[in-house]
């Protein structure tokens, strides 16, 4: 039987990233998109949607997104859906569904211009993929 895992994404963010690194030295970046889509509805009448997805970035991947991006930049995010759980400090459980990057790509330019170093790291496909070996501590907190 054949599977597959794998998310393409194009929104923009709807906060700063946040750059954290593992006790390994490894970077890791969080970010959060809105992705808008237009639907017609059972009335005939065109319908606007959100949906709001929380993104991981590891190694220089997040490094280069947690430097070069802001709310509101355009991004291309291809990766795969990953769930993990953990529990608050108040002992409660909690389950997400996040998309673990594989590429990112930096879209349109913040106030249309954009520095040699951002245009560099903007043509660049990053490879994001997750280290191998990595388990997720409880000092994470999800988004």
């Amino acid at each position: 039987m054949a599977n597959l895992n794998k998310v393409l994404l194009i929104g923009n963010l709807t906060r700063d990233p946040e750059l954290k690194f593992t006790p390994q030295g490894t970077a890791v970046a969080k970010l959060g998109i809105a992705v808008n889509r237009q639907y017609k509805g059972s009335d005939g009448e065109w319908k606007k949607q959100t949906d709001f997805f929380n993104i991981v970035v590891w190694g220089k991947a997040g490094e280069n997104c947690s430097k070069f991006l802001t709310k509101g930049r355009s991004v291309f995010v291809e990766g795969r859906l990953q769930t993990r759980s953990y529990e608050t400090q108040d002992k409660q459980k909690r389950t997400v569904v996040e998309v673990v990057a594989d590429n990112v790509q930096f879209l349109g330019p913040v106030g249309g211009q954009r520095s040699s170093e951002d245009a560099s790291a903007y043509e660049s496909s990053m490879d994001a993929g997750e280290p191998d070996g990595f388990s997720d501590g409880s000092s994470d907190v999800p988004f």
